[in-house]
Order: C-alpha cells, then sequence, then structure tokens
C-alpha cells in the first residue's frame, strides 16, 4: 500500500486525545513510599525507558521500512503510547516520592510503613502493613496510606480501637499488635 493512503497523523492525534492522567495522591501531598516501592518503581521506570521504549520504537521504524500492514503500525504505535503514558505517570509519581525508611526503634503506633494486626467484629485476625499507593495489594495485606483502612489506624496503639468507614458501612477494628 502506497504511504499517501496511510493517515500517520491518527495515532499521534490519538495519543493526544488521552485523558490527563490521574495522580492518585491528595493534592499538594508527597509520594510517600517504602524504600522496596521506590525501588520497584524506579526499576520500572529504568525498564520502559531503556529497553521497552526503545525496542517498540524500533519495531515501529523496522515495520514501516517492510511495508507491514497499517493494522501492524497502527497496534505497534498504540503499544508505543501506552508505554509512553506509564513512563509519564511514573515520572511524575517520581518526582514526587518521598521514601520513608521505617524508624529504628521500631513502631509504638500505626503509622507509615508499619504492619499492625487488627481483631475484626467477627474474630478474624487480619495483618495490613501501609504503604505507598503504587504499592498497594489488599491480597497481599499490603493497603496504601490513602485508604479508609490506614486513614482509621494512623496513630493507633496496640489495644486500640479504629473505627473504619467503607461504602458497605462501618467497621470497628480492634489494634491487637503493632510492628
Amino acid at each position: 500500500m502506497s504511504r499517501a493512503f496511510v493517515n500517520d497523523d491518527a495515532a499521534d492525534s490519538a495519543a493526544d486525545e488521552a485523558p490527563e492522567i490521574r495522580i492518585p495522591i491528595p493534592a499538594g501531598s508527597r509520594n510517600y513510599m517504602t524504600p522496596e516501592g521506590a525501588a520497584m518503581l524506579a526499576d520500572e521506570l529504568a525498564k520502559l525507558e531503556t529497553m521497552v521504549r526503545p525496542k517498540i520504537a524500533a519495531d515501529i521504524d523496522r515495520a514501516g521500512k517492510a511495508g507491514s500492514s497499517a493494522d501492524t503500525l497502527s497496534s505497534l504505535r498504540k503499544s508505543l503510547a501506552r508505554v509512553d503514558r506509564r513512563i509519564e505517570y511514573l515520572s511524575r509519581m517520581a518526582s514526587l516520592a518521598d521514601t520513608i525508611e521505617p524508624p529504628a526503634s521500631g513502631y509504638a503506633r500505626v503509622s507509615f510503613g508499619a504492619r499492625v494486626t487488627v481483631l475484626e467484629p467477627d474474630g478474624t485476625e487480619r495483618s495490613w502493613r501501609i504503604v505507598g499507593v503504587d504499592e498497594a495489594d489488599p491480597e497481599r495485606g499490603l493497603v496504601g496510606w490513602t485508604s479508609p483502612l490506614a486513614k482509621a489506624l494512623m496513630g493507633k496503639e496496640a489495644g486500640g480501637v479504629a473505627l473504619v468507614r467503607l461504602p458497605e458501612g462501618s467497621m470497628e477494628l480492634k489494634v491487637v499488635s503493632v510492628g
């Protein structure tokens, strides 16, 4: 197919129409991260910038020179746009990053980075670690500091009670231990 009939600007204009990247922390806040989370962010950003993006750009160049189909080129350009968006997001989050080291003396109260074990109303014990928003993985016991659970637990000591307000209702949690 002649290059005259391919709309090279279509992929560019589609990327321009992408919604603004939403930063998941309160306006004016720092991006609090554990040392592990900061290392993961830096590693992912470096990999995307030095390995993934250059490979996709080279694939686009090769596909264009080989006269690949418009669908192939479009797919590659979309992949590049997704990678560029991720790089932009990670760069913005890194620019706001504030790595919080754990205190040498341990945690007396629930605070960022602490692991807290709670007793739920039904007698179930659960353990959570308060981490950065991009580190959160509730299934692994990691909750972001901006979550309702983390906010309710912050500042509590062992023996304290936290009232967590969730969309499905409120729940009282007794703090069993902080570490």
